[in-house]
């Protein structure tokens, strides 16, 4: 059995980093994480081959050597998804699809030749077997949520690691809270499950032993939904990372109750953690209590934010516009948080009610608010514009520094090292606007006065020269001054 594994082109977004992409000469930010768990699934006979589109194209002949196509896929992934099953259709190719692109718009997607829906552990394995007896299904859905003991290890070896910034692995599904907004508990659960901490040491070695020694995205929603079994995780990661002449470093995602626990936060930083993103959403106390969003009223958000920081972990924050509760002056007061709190990496998105790119004002509208219509777009780009233009996003790396407290020493491989040399190209000098300026400016202080953070300092640069590709452009220059 011959099976392709697809992973479509993602969306150029907040996320994707395409620009910055360039500056550290890697093809994509994250790998196909979900299809190559699903790959791993699959029987070790059976002949398996992955094409990540996000890395290089697809050829038809990739298509035709398969009998099936399995295409993973979420709804930043929605456009390139639906040019593939018209491919696949159009050259008779059998398809299996799953992931949440999927699940949450299957009506969408009927011309699938199979729908693979909820979680893979429970469903994969029945659709392997009546593949093996010829008596494949349209459908196979599962609505339990399974331990994830039975997780196997993601299958590196259908990827090159150095195409990609950054590597990922999963500790836990599913969330303790409800925010109104999110589709977490929906796909996951209320009920964190987590994987034991020999199966994580297990998925760290199998990376190590390839090589990787970069950054490592522990994908979880949020890392901390279970702080006891979580605490004994990172002693164990402590310890192996104690054993290795090389450290990894991780990110990750957290709720913003994280403040309330210093020892949490110690164990992090010992681990080699040293960013987190968090769910901050709005200034605005009513807005968070019309969300659901109870956590992140149990003490100021600005203590919150400098809290953590001082740990040693930078907090690149989420943001949502578009709440009924908005008040007029809801822009002005996203800004002025933003940058009191030195949050560099600020994705604002507006609120939204189907598949859509949330910084796209004109996709993510698709409902009426409250608010005018045009004052909300208007106001959205606005933001976007003001806190990534050079000035205010210098000015935000300058007041970060300021809380930002590493406690440990993150190794600069030769990658590094050449990745710090092409900022002054594309930062320094190609930049015909007097984004270089500050560029040059930024270094100079943040060695000078900031010297343990100066690595972090260049990754924060490169994301700027990303952001500003996105959301920034001289001509707004003139509206920034008013």
């Amino acid at each position: 059995m011959n099976i392709l594994i697809v992973y479509p082109q993602v969306a150029e977004t907040f996320w994707s980093f395409k620009h910055a992409l360039r500056v550290v000469q890697r093809k994509s930010a994250f790998p196909p994480l979900g299809a190559l768990t699903v790959a791993a699934m699959l029987p070790c006979p059976w002949q398996k081959r992955l094409v990540d589109m996000n890395v290089r194209s697809l050829h038809d002949d990739d298509l035709q050597w398969a009998d099936y196509v399995f295409i993973s896929a979420m709804v930043a992934q929605w456009g390139s998804t639906r040019t593939v099953l018209d491919r696949c259709r159009k050259l008779g190719v059998k398809t299996v699809c799953g992931g949440p692109l999927f699940n949450s718009y299957r009506e969408v997607f009927q011309d699938a030749d199979h729908l693979i829906l909820g979680e893979g552990e429970l469903t994969v394995p029945r659709f392997v077997a009546d593949i093996e007896n010829g008596a494949a299904k349209k459908y196979y859905e599962e609505h339990n949520r399974p331990p994830l003991d039975a997780t196997p290890i993601p299958q590196w070896d259908l990827i090159h690691l150095s195409d990609y910034a950054s590597m990922g692995i999963q500790y836990s599904r599913g969330c303790p809270f409800n925010c109104e907004f999110c589709d977490i508990i929906v796909m996951n659960g209320r009920v964190p499950r987590t994987k034991t901490n020999d199966r994580m040491i297990a998925e760290l070695d199998a990376l190590y032993s390839r090589g990787w020694r970069g950054t490592v995205f522990i994908v979880d929603d949020n890392f901390i939904g279970n702080k006891i079994k979580v605490k004994s995780l990172l002693r164990e990661i402590i310890t192996w990372q104690s054993q290795r002449k090389r450290r990894l470093n991780f990110f990750t995602e957290a709720s913003v109750d994280l403040a309330e626990d210093e020892e949490l936060m110690d164990l992090m930083v010992q681990a080699g953690f040293n960013k987190v993103f968090m769910g901050i959403e709005t200034p605005s106390e009513e807005g968070l209590k019309e969300c659901g969003k109870s956590q992140n009223l149990k003490r100021g958000l600005t203590d919150s934010v400098r809290i953590i920081q001082n740990h040693g972990l930078a907090v690149m924050g989420g943001f949502i516009i578009g709440f009924d509760s908005d008040p007029p002056d809801i822009f002005q007061r996203q800004v002025q948080f933003i940058q009191k709190t030195g949050i560099v990496t600020a994705m604002i998105g507006l609120l939204f009610k189907c598949a859509c790119n949330n910084t796209d004002p004109q996709e993510s509208l698709n409902f009426v608010p409250k608010m005018d219509r045009e004052t909300l777009i208007n106001g959205y780009k606005w933001v976007m514009n003001t806190i990534y233009s050079p000035e205010m996003y210098y000015k935000r790396i300058m007041t970060f520094l300021q809380d930002y407290r590493p406690k440990t020493k993150f190794y600069l491989e030769k990658n590094d090292v050449l990745t710090f040399i092409r900022t002054f190209w594309y930062l320094g000098i190609v930049d015909r606007t007097s984004t270089k300026n500050y560029y040059w400016r930024l270094l100079k202080n943040s060695y000078s006065k900031y010297r343990t953070a100066f690595s972090e300092v260049v990754c924060l640069a490169i994301y700027g020269y990303h952001f500003r590709k996105l959301f920034w452009s001289p001509r707004f220059k003139s509206e920034l001054e008013k």
